[in-house]
């Protein structure tokens, strides 16, 4: 693996989830597009460990929604709840009626107001909800493992190299244009592929798996559009927005395919 390879893992490890990654120098746009491609790669410890929870949690006799909140709580605790941060903090900078400086200047501040806690409240219950459903199935864990794996896929949607940052510094501005489109379709084909075995494993047909695979650009996507237009691109918080957004959209719609 060349240097700067290995600077991507430990950028995309470090960034997140909690497992000790090691420093790295400057964010390059290779390092960056690394990152942002290996993302749902580096999730799968997390994920595995979420799902096995969630999943031991049922077979034991707690509610489906109970093994779908540990899932959710779980890959929160693991991953520093960066995501939670940003699909609040763009919810509120989205939702405000100031032009576009002020939304970015709200987003900023970190605090959390009505609307990011109401998006977060139906975002999350949306992926616990339907995390809980899934669990009951045969190999329910590995199923949810890999749609929380799958989600951190919609990074490489926020890096395309048509998605400008939205301010001249933070994370969004070191990874994105990283990603070309066509990584972006290799990134999302292969998961495509992955959900298409796990639907086969979990005893539903294999095209479940690959419908389930277009609810996360789907979603990831509409919400990419909405903060272009709204922000002018992207930003650290977005990218966590498109995770949590992404997530929600694979698991309702894994669920209506399964």
């Amino acid at each position: 693996m060349s240097p700067m390879s290995a600077d991507g893992w430990r950028l995309a490890t470090g960034t997140l989830t909690r497992i000790p990654a090691g420093a790295i120098g400057q964010v390059t746009a290779p390092i960056a597009r690394t990152a942002m491609v290996i993302g749902s790669v580096v999730m799968a410890p997390v994920a595995l460990a979420a799902g096995l929870v969630g999943w031991t949690a049922v077979r034991l006799g707690a509610p489906g929604l109970v093994g779908g909140l540990l899932v959710v709580g779980i890959v929160a605790q693991l991953s520093r709840s960066i995501h939670w941060d940003g699909l609040a903090d763009t919810a509120d900078g989205l939702g405000s009626s100031w032009d576009r400086d002020r939304a970015l200047d709200i987003m900023r501040t970190g605090d959390v107001g009505p609307m990011g806690a109401g998006t977060l409240v139906v975002v999350l219950g949306l992926q616990a909800a339907s995390y809980g459903a899934l669990l009951a199935r045969p190999y329910g864990w590995l199923v949810v493992a890999a749609l929380v794996c799958a989600s951190r896929a919609a990074l490489v949607l926020g890096c395309l190299r048509s998605v400008p940052a939205a301010r001249p510094e933070g994370l969004g501005q070191a990874v994105a244009g990283s990603v070309p489109w066509y990584g972006a379709a290799v990134v999302w084909l292969v998961w495509a592929g992955v959900l298409s075995g796990v639907a086969l494993l979990s005893g539903a047909n294999w095209w479940a798996g690959a419908i389930a695979a277009a609810g996360g650009p789907l979603a990831g996507g509409v919400l990419l559009w909405w903060c272009v237009r709204r922000l002018g691109g992207i930003t650290g918080d977005v990218l966590g927005a498109l995770v949590e957004a992404a997530a929600a959209g694979l698991a309702v719609v894994a669920v209506m395919a399964w």
